[in-house]
């Protein structure tokens, strides 16, 4: 059947109006995949926005507290005495809990000390933060070492590692602190700075001998699986030194859950902060979430505001940071599609 000249040409010109589009397909990494997924968690930014806000006021706790005047350290020259601040009964003499709200000292006066809550809060809040965030940094590096070499190595030094992690894990902080808290009061009773310094460092050093065990499990079950991948047994074959395989080949491949880990333990750092401050086990000499709990509750009955400052303060940080810690770990786990 032949075909006319015409319908030929009829034929180009209609081609020419077929108007094809072609999308580009873009390729996403994981990360990028989960950090799309938290941009759109509305409970993420919203815990975020929290964390930053106490974040920022811990770190301009001594800006805030000169502007506004008041000071959580009574013996400071510059505040003011006992006296002026304190009736006969030791509570307040102004603001609450028996007087009106006083806007000099916005969160009321501490009794028995004279110091203001509201800087004695930043000061704790500070405090608390620095240890959570050091202990926090400190244990995930060690984690993450022992957890590579565990991982790697094969044989005796494998089973060693495993044996430390296994014997830290069986062993509470809660009695090192008990048997440590005793000797650092009495190495430095007669100096009230020292003493706080020497329980500051304490304090760090013994959350994180008992706080990185966790992750280095998890890192050494994520290397068990990941050292005999292709990508790593080449690096074997040609040579590749041991220490670039773990930092340059292994651990960019557990970011996802090395985060995961941080996110979900920095909120458990506060909360223990708090709870050996308060059984008077942690920070004593030097402002604490925790130290003003245990000096709120014995004026609970009259001044229920000057427990619940330092409760609320503790319990509104570590819901945001669990909060954060659990989107972030939605947001990485390749299962959860929202």
């Amino acid at each position: 059947m032949g075909v006319n000249a015409g319908d030929l040409g009829d034929a180009l010109v209609h081609s020419d109006e077929v108007v094809v589009e072609v999308q580009a397909v873009a390729g996403r990494s994981p990360t990028r995949i989960a950090f799309d997924r938290l941009r759109k968690d509305k409970v993420a930014w919203v815990c975020t926005i929290v964390i930053l806000l106490m974040v920022v006021l811990a770190a301009l706790a001594p800006l805030i507290t000169k502007a506004m005047g008041i000071y959580w350290d009574i013996s400071d020259p510059n505040a003011p005495s006992q006296s002026e601040v304190l009736d006969f009964d030791g509570y307040p003499s102004t603001g609450p809990p028996f007087h009106a709200w006083d806007p000099a000292h916005p969160l009321g006066i501490a009794p028995e000390t004279g110091a203001d809550n509201f800087a004695y809060l930043l000061y704790g809040l500070r405090t608390s933060l620095i240890v959570a965030v050091a202990a926090t940094v400190i244990s995930t590096v060690i984690g993450i070492i022992i957890g590579l070499i565990a991982g790697f190595s094969r044989g005796w030094l494998d089973r060693i590692l495993s044996f430390i992690t296994d014997l830290f894990l069986s062993f509470p902080y809660l009695l090192a602190m008990l048997a440590l808290a005793p000797i650092i009061a009495q190495r430095f009773a007669r100096n009230e700075s020292m003493l706080g310094k020497a329980q500051f460092l304490s304090l760090i050093v013994v959350l994180v001998l008992f706080g990185w065990m966790g992750l280095a499990r998890l890192i050494r079950g994520q290397v068990l699986s990941l050292r005999e991948r292709e990508f790593i047994q080449a690096a074997e074959v040609i040579g590749v030194p041991t220490r670039r395989i773990l930092f340059k080949e292994l651990l960019p491949n557990m970011v996802a859950p090395i985060v995961v880990a941080v996110s979900l333990g920095l909120p458990g750092f506060v909360a223990a902060e708090a709870g050996l401050s308060f059984l008077g086990l942690g920070l004593t000499g030097i402002p604490s979430l925790g130290k003003m709990v245990s000096d709120a509750v014995d004026y609970y009955a009259d001044y229920p505001l000057y427990l619940w400052m330092p409760v609320g303060t503790i319990a509104l940080l570590t819901l945001s940071l669990n909060l954060l810690g659990d989107s972030i770990r939605d947001a990485f786990d390749p299962r959860t599609r929202r």
